[in-house]
């Protein structure tokens, strides 16, 4: 395997599999020609990214080259608001709501709630379709608390009000490679690596 199709058009989630891949040939689906209709109806962040997957690997067809796919569901589970907006977290308020906006909504909805009223976490699951259909999936989590107010020019979404208790800093605020570091994404997308290139998956 030495490309793969990262079914996404999110350029901050592009940026981030191609550093974690660096061996790897990354292509976006429009460098593949693709733009399938992908309909995200799972309840969960597994199925979803299994969804996208597959619906990208479906739309190869015969796929001569043995491109993989990969991809991801994320999303924010703030513990005050019942783990919203969870797996809604890219259609909340809108699908093309800025999160300028959504973070504010989220900062008016948590003016009340105090210390560990605020607990977190970013939660991601990526998927693998081989080109032969064999299927991974797995997630990882990052714990943090949304901040009083935003902070920082990095990063994208939810980061600028997500607030990182070991760094003392929104997640907007750290450095790419910070953020990798301790990531939902990054510590997903390693583990993934791990898996299919190393050959050690759990």
């Amino acid at each position: 395997m030495e490309t793969m199709i990262l079914a996404t058009k999110n350029p901050g989630k592009t940026r981030e599999v191609k550093e974690i891949f660096p061996e790897l040939t990354i292509l976006t689906m429009g460098d593949a020609g693709l733009d399938p209709e992908i309909i995200e109806n799972g309840t969960t962040f597994e199925e979803n990214a299994l969804i996208k997957a597959r619906t990208v690997h479906q739309a190869l067809g015969e796929n001569p080259e043995g491109y993989a796919v990969i991809a991801d569901d994320s999303g924010i589970e703030i513990d005050y608001l019942g783990k919203m907006p969870g797996v809604y977290s890219a259609r909340y308020l809108g699908e093309d709501t800025p999160y300028s906006y959504k973070n504010q909504v989220i900062l008016d909805k948590l003016k009340d709630a105090k210390g560990q009223e605020r607990t977190a976490r970013y939660v991601a699951a990526i998927a693998v379709v081989l080109a032969d259909g064999t299927e991974f999936v797995l997630r990882d989590t990052v714990e943090g608390e949304i901040a009083y107010s935003p902070a920082g020019e990095g990063g994208f979404g939810y980061d600028p009000i997500f607030y990182v208790p070991s760094y003392g800093k929104n997640m907007a605020e750290l450095t790419p490679d910070e953020k990798n570091a301790i990531s939902h994404r990054g510590k997903a997308l390693r583990r993934m690596r791990q898996c299919l290139i190393d050959g050690k998956c759990w």
